[in-house]
């Protein structure tokens, strides 16, 4: 019996993280066709078609969650087990508990497509899954935890290679957010009561929610920047010291930042102000990165005329780099004086949900799967080309919308005449939305075009290729 253990030990685990690549893009493909019918809906209301389940505000939660947490968070599984083990170059720690991880995680998303729908919610933003689905969310990310630390723990290698600090802040991170917010008190099989209320609810919340993009959407995916772009483009990191000094100045300063979600609201104007000036702090270690990612092409650039999958890789940072840059802005209180509540705040979150976040996936993604499947290269690079523009047009056609008809809806509700009344009625602010409303649909179509083009480019490659295990190599100084 120990024989074929021996046998496993000797080879990287990657069957979990063939099953965590496949389903990122099954359930990228589904959180963006609800993105792209809830986008309708705000153009054509009659598309709810008067059935409760297919209301925008059911729908909308099934598309944020399925996006961040099943598209996101099912890429993060996939690539942060890859990494661990070729940076660390040992086999999975725990193997059955990775499984489980897996099998877990999509139960909670099947959980969350059932129960959102439905009407059950707790009513906040990232965190709207009720009691029973949040602990299951807490068992699975504690195993992804061991997984996770435990391999680190029996690396091979001396070296912590910086991806895994930043996978590694983010799991304990998320373990922390997730775990105080969504305290509650049960009160049913799928009702609870927050243990917090008030004002200290909604800061609890925006702690959490912010963090949410700090951790999970952020510094998740700078692990994955730090290991596939070096590797796409055979350079080293730029500055391995300005990746230390960028991961401890991002880790400490994100945490500070959610009192922005909250200005002109009755929380404390000291507490707004702090989270304001750490806000504005943000945009140095943000952009840190971005510089260290794009600036490990250096001596390498040619490469991007023919490498569409580098091309994903460092236009994702460029969003990225673009969509840090607007948050702080956007958490100066006048400046959100202007932008809060209007359709500007939708096109920020977007332009780094599919700019940074997307574009990051989708070019691992595609390093990743024949890697897998014991392929050269993925069954269609001219598809890979084409997902790449229709993909970055998309971003673009959206992003642009929500930028005009955010500033004029501000605009729009703060214009008063000589005698103080409002000049717009809200309707008139509606109805002059509905154009960009429209294009935001077109650039949703768009990017999810490219999305399915995607998934069978990966159906395509991995049923002409097969399953391989990969045999770890004998130890070395350096990281893999």
């Amino acid at each position: 019996m120990d024989i074929p253990k021996q046998a496993d030990a000797a080879h990287y685990n990657d069957t979990v993280v063939r099953q965590f690549s496949i389903m990122t893009v099954v359930w990228g493909v589904v959180g963006m066709l609800v993105g792209v019918f809830i986008a309708a809906q705000l153009a054509w209301p009659e598309l709810n078609f008067g059935i409760p389940w297919l209301s925008y505000g059911r729908l909308r939660p099934l598309h944020t969650n399925a996006v961040i947490f099943a598209f996101g968070g099912s890429a993060l599984f996939a690539t942060s087990y890859y990494v661990v083990q070729r940076t660390c170059q040992v086999r999975l720690f725990a193997g059955k508990l990775a499984s489980f991880t897996f099998w877990g995680w999509q139960l909670v998303i099947l959980a969350a497509a059932i129960s959102l729908p439905l009407g059950y919610t707790q009513g906040k933003e990232y965190a709207e899954l009720e009691w029973p689905i949040d602990i299951l969310i807490a068992l699975v990310w504690v195993a992804y935890a061991v997984v996770f630390f435990g391999t680190v723990g029996i690396r091979k290698v001396r070296h912590i290679y910086v991806a895994n600090w930043f996978y590694g802040a983010f799991i304990l991170a998320v373990a922390v957010l997730h775990i105080v917010n969504s305290a509650a008190v049960p009160a049913g099989f799928m009702k609870s009561y927050s243990a917090y209320a008030g004002v200290q609810d909604a800061m609890v919340q925006w702690w959490y929610g912010h963090n949410a993009v700090g951790f999970f959407l952020t510094a998740g995916f700078l692990g994955m920047m730090y290991y596939f772009i070096p590797k796409q483009a055979g350079r080293p990191v730029y500055s391995y010291r300005l990746s230390i000094v960028h991961f401890w100045a991002l880790i400490f300063t994100y945490m500070w930042a959610g009192p922005h979600h909250l200005h002109y609201t009755a929380l404390p104007d000291w507490t707004q102000s702090v989270g304001m000036v750490f806000s504005l702090i943000l945009l140095a270690p943000s952009w840190g990165g971005m510089i260290n990612g794009i600036m490990t092409l250096s001596g390498a650039w040619h490469k991007l005329r023919d490498d569409p999958i580098l091309r994903f890789l460092i236009v994702s940072l460029s969003f990225y780099g673009m969509s840090t840059f607007e948050g702080p802005m956007m958490a100066i209180k006048t400046v959100n004086a202007l932008s809060h509540y209007t359709d500007w705040t939708v096109g920020h979150v977007h332009a780094g949900a599919l700019g940074w976040v997307g574009l990051i996936t989708m070019g691992s993604l595609y390093y990743l799967v024949p890697r897998l499947f014991g392929k050269e290269k993925m069954h269609s690079v001219k598809a890979i080309e084409i997902h790449f523009w229709l993909a970055t047009i998309g971003i673009v056609l959206y992003i642009a919308a929500m930028w005009i008809a955010g500033v004029m809806q501000g605009l729009m509700w703060r214009a008063i005449n000589a005698d103080g009344t409002l000049t717009y009625t809200f309707v008139e602010g509606v109805k002059a939305t509905y154009p960009f409303y429209v294009i935001r649909f077109t650039g949703g179509v768009l990017y999810l075009t490219g999305m399915v083009m995607m998934a069978w480019n990966v159906w395509m490659t991995s049923i002409s290729g097969r399953s391989v295990t990969v045999a770890i190599p004998v130890a070395k100084p350096a990281h893999a």
